[in-house]
């Protein structure tokens, strides 16, 4: 069973200060227990959605469905240089898949259905977790997606007096492949989202459920893609790589061209392209944006790789910002030999340089890949 979980860390308060230091960083001015509430905004000019606006069962309107061209390939590998070799060589994506064309790169995927599932997280202070992130099907370029997102869980947090109130939703995602209606990724994401009315209590209290790091590899099997041939990756593949050994990428890279990505992929959070949104004052990098890095990372240093299956879990420890240096750094955790390959389970870890000092780790990553 692969119902598992990406966490990512919820707002907490700096020691020693006045500051709270939310999810994705940035210090913020801790909110007065003597301050009065906000003013309720008007859902005529500010739709939302807020977590007093959702209800259990609801299905958000839709955004657009959007096509994976050669136009989205190409500003994606500028923004994170990934060098899955089957993304960039059609002939080879053909001698490994059976099949002509260009595949698109299991993360920009990624990333354009979660861009699409932001219809209902636009009020979004923190994302907690994803859950059960298997792709069932490869896309290839010229393909297109579209993403439906139901409320399957609310839960109001606990009231504190230096923050205005919030509640967590837990959103189910599936994502299809109009073109014949196939079902490319179904998962859940919970998001911590602000109220719009600051007075108002909703008595929500769903259980969410928790996170399970541990990767079974045997549950992944049937998740390869049928038929594929991987030996054409071959003589690129490491062959010297101990499980439980972990290896360093010397090439380190500069978070730049942040709202691209976010425009990119549709993502409608305002945190991601204004400042003046974020209560800690920076406009705050996406968290895919790290992760597509990170899987860039990995690849160059397993580049016999042909593809990733899914994300077991994922924690975001730290805030990313723009021109922030990011090193990676990769732990082979299991691996076995399926399907004329072999599939592997491998944990990145990454940590940030910013304005010359180190300030730590901003993503710890699982993931399940398959290739050579």
């Amino acid at each position: 069973m692969i119902d598992r979980s990406v966490s990512h860390a919820s707002p907490r308060l700096l020691p020693g200060s006045n500051h709270e230091q939310s999810a994705h960083g940035g210090a913020r001015p801790r909110r007065s227990a003597m301050l009065s509430p906000m003013s309720t905004p008007d859902p005529a000019s500010d739709p939302g959605p807020y977590f007093d606006d959702l209800s259990l069962g609801q299905l958000l309107d839709p955004a657009p469905a959007v096509t994976i061209d050669e136009g989205e390939a190409a500003v994606y590998q500028a923004i994170c240089g990934d060098p899955l070799a089957l993304t960039l060589s059609a002939p080879l994506a053909e001698a490994v898949t059976g099949a002509p064309g260009r595949l698109a790169n299991p993360a920009l995927v990624m990333h354009v259905s979660i861009g699409q599932s932001t219809v209902a997280t636009q009020r979004v202070i923190a994302n907690l977790f994803y859950r059960g992130v298997a792709l069932s099907e490869t896309i290839r370029l010229g393909e297109t997606l579209h993403t439906t997102v139901e409320v399957r869980g609310l839960r109001e947090t606990t009231r504190r007096d230096d923050r205005p109130p919030r509640g967590l939703a837990l959103l189910g995602i599936r994502t299809v492949r109009v073109d014949d209606g196939a079902p490319v990724v179904d998962y859940e994401r919970c998001a911590m989202l602000r109220f719009r009315d600051e007075a108002g209590e909703t008595g929500h209290a769903d259980d969410l459920g928790g996170a399970d790091p541990e990767v079974d590899l045997a549950a992944w099997t049937e998740r390869i893609p049928p038929g594929w041939d991987p030996s054409p990756l071959a003589d690129a593949a490491d062959r010297d790589w101990a499980v439980g050994e972990t290896r360093a990428d010397l090439m380190r890279d500069t978070v730049t061209t942040a709202p691209e990505l976010a425009r990119l992929s549709q993502n409608l959070a305002p945190v991601h392209r204004d400042a003046a949104a974020n209560e800690g004052g920076r406009r705050l990098v996406y968290g895919g944006h790290t992760i597509g890095l990170a899987q860039a990372s990995l690849v160059r240093r397993m580049p016999g790789t042909a593809t990733v299956l899914g994300w077991q879990s994922c924690d975001h420890p730290g805030p990313v910002f723009e021109d922030d240096v990011l090193s990676c750094r990769h732990t082979l955790l299991d691996e076995q030999a399926v399907a004329g390959g072999r599939l592997r389970a491998v944990r990145t870890e990454v940590s940030a340089e910013r304005d010359g000092e180190d300030v730590g780790p901003v993503l710890d990553w699982r993931l399940v890949t398959w290739g050579a």
